[in-house]
């Protein structure tokens, strides 16, 4: 992002052009929902620009919504009003700190995330996302394949992270898994 400082407001505009087009962006908002309990508490974790955030919310769900830069979450707030916006790093991610007390029944972690951290962090993220799912919760994690995190190092991490995977899926719309697959969508539960 040093590199282009105008990242983070092309991908907002960018979404923003896509939703006036009408273009479906809310796929993995419909598999979250799926697994939730009506009045869910839900976190999405790296939510950007809130699209999903959002309309959980207007589904009736507790939705908070943190990611690392500040020009999403301004957009979340702008675009998406209603859920708890939080400007923070999965990595170190500490809600309880910040009077988030309460577990949350499914976490959610779209928009190529996982690819994102350092991989010194990864696991780290992981422990975190963890620590605040309810002991019967579930976690939704997807990501592109090609992206410097391969899916297999990626299952070993989250197993090594107090997760325990129950369905790996190629899309968000519940396309079984392939070995050939250039894109994965996990549901975790606790270990």
């Amino acid at each position: 992002m040093a590199s282009n400082p105008d990242h983070s407001q092309q991908y907002v505009d960018r979404f923003r052009r896509m939703a006036a087009e009408g273009t479906d962006l809310l796929g993995e908002t419909r598999l979250v929902d799926t697994l939730a309990p009506r009045s869910a508490r839900i976190l999405d974790a790296g939510c950007g620009p809130g699209r999903h955030a959002g309309r959980l919310h207007e589904l009736g769900h507790t939705v908070v919504g943190v990611d690392i830069d500040p020009v999403l979450i301004d957009a979340a707030q702008q675009d998406h009003p209603g859920p708890i916006y939080l400007v923070g790093d999965l990595c170190d991610l500490d809600l309880t700190s910040r009077g988030i007390d309460e577990p949350f029944d499914v976490i959610l972690c779209a928009g190529n995330v996982m690819g994102f951290l350092a991989p010194s962090g990864r696991r780290d993220a992981l422990r975190a996302l963890a620590t605040h799912l309810k002991p019967s919760g579930r976690a939704a994690i997807g990501f592109g394949g090609g992206r410097g995190y391969d899916f297999g190092e990626f299952i070993v991490d989250a197993e090594h992270s107090d997760l325990r995977l129950e369905l790996a899926l190629s899309s968000w719309d519940l396309r079984q898994f392939e070995e050939d697959s250039n894109f994965l969508v996990t549901v975790f539960g606790r270990a």
